[in-house]
């Protein structure tokens, strides 16, 4: 029996699809009621999970607050500390008690820092470089496991994704498919960076992987799709997969960043223009994982799902 916490979050939903596909069995926890979900409405250092964790074999813990928005910093910050770091503690100590044989901890590729040089992708044996709240909360619950593996023998496994993308994402990556459906001129033709995703179902299948395989155990793994791009021609590929025309004009990038620091949207620039690419060999070697769905499907089905999506709120506007 598998537990999933965030199951009714993003990457949550897909594994519990999957899970189903397979007849794997698993008990889903959510904040709000749903079809087969057990509830647990608010998952902090406190929380009481002996009912959740009963005849349970694997926990995979997804659930986490990324930030927080129109809040003074201290109380974002506490509120991350809280919700990354002491949930997943208390959550993984009741675990070893409960008798859970395997922990998989969905971490973040931020855990290794912001961007990568030309040439030196992240990978797991890097030091740690975190460079907010949400990637310190990430890489102390890491430690932390660590040390409750040693003293409970609790098996931990971690995965440190990229962005991930996929039908029903949400966030940047949604953003920037409203940018091209919208037919919004965007200065990013001229952009040379390199960066690594995962589509959501390349990710799931890690996961189930990962909570499975002998050799994943006390270990930690970076994944991705196996094909990195530059912002420019990510655009150009979302394009080609909702079907619509890439309008970008080639402003150079360094001039990109400082528009953006004077508008005070620096991070958001270099989301958009620096590398960030991850060598997931390791993992490869270790659990003899690859990506299952290549990026033009990935990018082809998440098109789709926003489209359908679109459609659905507006279908007289998008018919027209």
């Amino acid at each position: 029996m598998i537990l999933i916490t965030g199951a009714g979050g993003f990457v949550g939903t897909a594994l519990v699809s999957e899970l189903a596909r397979r007849r794997i069995p698993y008990r889903a926890v959510t904040r709000h009621r749903g079809q087969n979900s057990f509830v647990i409405s608010n998952i902090d250092g406190r929380t009481d999970w002996t009912a959740a964790l009963e005849g349970v074999d694997v926990v995979v813990h997804l659930a986490s607050r990324a930030h927080v928005t129109h809040e003074v910093a201290p109380l974002a910050e506490a509120e991350i500390q809280c919700t990354n770091v002491d949930a997943t503690l208390n959550l993984a100590r009741q675990a070893a008690r409960a008798g859970v044989k395997r922990f998989v901890f969905i971490s973040s590729i931020k855990v290794n820092g912001e961007a990568t040089s030309p040439g030196r992708p992240f990978t797991a044996a890097d030091r740690p470089n975190p460079q907010n709240p949400y990637a310190q909360s990430k890489l102390d619950a890491e430690l932390g496991l660590a040390a409750l593996s040693r003293e409970t023998g609790l098996e931990v496994t971690v995965i440190r994704p990229p962005l991930v993308y996929g039908p029903g994402v949400k966030a940047n990556f949604g953003t920037m498919m409203e940018w091209i459906d919208r037919g919004i001129p965007l200065p990013l033709g001229a952009v040379n960076n390199k960066r690594s995703f995962v589509y959501v179902d390349n990710l799931v299948d890690l996961i189930i992987v990962a909570a499975e395989h002998p050799s994943a155990a006390g270990e930690v793994f970076v994944v991705s799709d196996g094909e990195d791009m530059s912002t420019t021609e990510l655009f150009h590929r979302l394009a080609q997969a909702l079907g619509r025309q890439c309008w970008v004009m080639p402003v150079p990038a360094r001039l990109l960043k400082l528009a953006a620091t004077m508008l005070g949207r620096r991070d958001v620039a270099n989301r958009l223009i620096d590398s960030l690419q991850v060598d997931f060999s390791r993992t490869r070697e270790i659990l003899g994982w690859t990506p299952r769905t290549g990026v033009d499907v990935g990018l082809q089905e998440t098109a789709r799902s926003f489209q359908q999506a679109e459609l659905a709120l507006d279908p007289i506007a998008r018919s027209a």
